[in-house]
Parts: C-alpha cells; sequence; structure tokens
C-alpha cells in the first residue's frame, strides 16, 4: 500500500491501529492502538523532542489553600510502571496558623485542605515523606499532616473536628533540608490537610514544603 498524506485531521471513531503482518502467516498483530475513548497502548519506544507534559491526574487543593496571596500550589499524580508517585509541591506564604491543633490556610477560610487521595489517581500509598525546601517563618513552623473525610475544613478549627480524622506524621518545628517521614499514610478518599503542632496566631511570610506519596496497586 502505497503513503497516504492529509491535510487537515485525522479522525475515525472507532480508533486507530497500526500492526505488522506476518508475511508467512498472515496473522495481524496489533503493536499500537489508540482506541475509541483516546487510551492509547504502545508497543515501541516513545522518543518525544519537547516537554511531555502529563496533565492527567492533576492533584487539587481546596479555595482554603488555592486563594491565599502570594500561596504557591502545584500538584501531580503519575504512575511509573507500577509505581504512583504523588508530589505536593506548596509555598506558604499568604496562609495562616492559629491555635495549636488547628487547620492551616487562608484566614478563616473552608476547604483548606491540599489534595484528596484515591486509589484510581494515587494507588494505594504505602509510603511518604515531607520535603523542606525553606523553614516556614510568620506562621506555626510545628507544621502536622493529618488526613481525614470532608474536604470542607476551615483554617483555624480544630482537625479533630473532623470526621475519621487521622494524624499521619508528627513533625516537630520543620528546619530548613529536613526530611520528614510519614509513618501512617493517608487511606483512599482522604483529604489531606495540614494542622498546627503549636499555636502561633499569625500569617506565614516564608515556607517552601514539597510533600511526597508512593502507591501501588492492591
Amino acid at each position: 500500500m502505497a503513503n497516504t498524506t492529509f491535510n487537515g485531521p485525522v479522525r475515525a471513531e472507532q480508533g486507530f491501529k497500526q500492526i505488522t503482518k506476518n508475511a508467512t502467516t498472515g496473522a495481524i498483530t496489533d503493536n499500537t492502538t489508540i482506541d475509541s475513548s483516546g487510551n492509547i497502548v504502545a508497543g515501541g519506544t516513545a522518543t518525544f523532542a519537547g516537554i511531555v507534559d502529563l496533565n492527567g491526574n492533576t492533584m487539587s487543593a481546596g479555595t482554603g489553600i488555592t486563594t491565599g496571596t502570594g500561596t504557591v500550589y502545584a500538584g501531580s499524580a503519575v504512575k511509573v510502571g507500577g509505581v504512583y508517585s504523588t508530589s505536593i509541591l506548596i509555598d506558604l506564604t499568604g496562609l495562616a496558623s492559629s491555635g495549636s491543633g488547628d487547620i492551616i490556610g487562608k484566614a478563616a477560610t473552608a476547604n483548606s485542605h491540599v489534595g484528596q487521595i484515591t486509589a484510581a489517581n494515587n494507588g494505594t500509598i504505602l509510603a511518604g515523606q515531607l520535603n523542606v525546601y525553606e523553614a516556614p517563618a510568620g506562621g506555626d513552623p510545628d507544621i502536622d499532616l493529618w488526613y481525614a473525610d470532608e474536604a470542607t475544613g476551615t483554617e483555624d478549627a480544630a482537625i479533630t473536628g473532623l470526621s475519621n480524622q487521622v494524624q499521619m506524621c508528627d513533625s516537630g518545628d520543620l528546619a530548613l533540608n529536613s526530611v520528614i517521614s510519614i509513618p501512617t499514610p493517608p487511606a483512599a478518599d482522604k483529604y489531606i490537610y495540614m494542622a498546627t503542632g503549636a499555636a502561633t496566631d499569625a500569617d506565614y511570610t516564608a515556607g517552601k514544603l514539597l510533600i511526597e506519596f508512593f502507591g501501588y496497586t492492591a
């Protein structure tokens, strides 16, 4: 069959297949397929000349985090081989802390979670860690990680007021370049929160954190 050149998009309702035909038996082998839903199974080696942007399972925080003035939030969840890697990058600037054991977020704002864990996006979490790339300043430096059922937790409210809340790590004051193990990983469908370990009623002026979780298909 001759090569065909198209000017414009190539469209097919039932997907595409790249095949190999056995010269002796005529048997057809599907090497790479794109099904009718857009799912791709590639049998060869993929080479990309530009940036590979994987946006399928981006993590999302609540408005109690994302509406902080000067606050930075970025999250991702990817699967490579059998390992799910979840990353949550936060600059605390513009968020607030208050009493001991209270939720951190934009002052008096609901939905102050930093993301939800699901088996589909994050796998079953086996381990995790909290990395400190800039020590917290202004607000309380003792930041612990918790999870709970609800997405609605409000800054300045007690983390223990949420349903089925569990503390994942007891960090102490976070110092530059410290790496805190997360011995109690989050369960599926739970929302992740930051909460104060001590009482400091103030806004954060600094603090860059990377929360990481590693999961697998159970």
